[in-house]
């Protein structure tokens, strides 16, 4: 998948744990780590609201773009 989440980045500069970032968002760490692994389908506005609001960031702090390498077939 082309979208990289980059929420190891924002977690570590504000020295907050998994733990305590899910409890915040009001997610359980077992769907942060669906996020950070790049598994997650989807993401609700209301959650990356949340993430937001937690970290004090942008959406574009969080996810970026990456493009597939050509002949990917993506």
């Amino acid at each position: 998948m082309a979208i990289v989440v980059d929420l190891d980045v924002q977690l570590a500069r504000r020295r907050m744990s998994v733990g305590e970032f899910a409890e915040a968002v009001g997610i359980t760490p077992a769907n942060i780590a669906v996020l950070k692994n790049g598994r997650a389908k989807a993401v609700r506005f209301t959650t990356l609201d949340a993430i937001c609001r937690t970290l004090g960031c942008q959406p574009g702090d969080v996810l970026r773009w990456v493009p597939d390498e050509e002949g990917d077939g993506g």
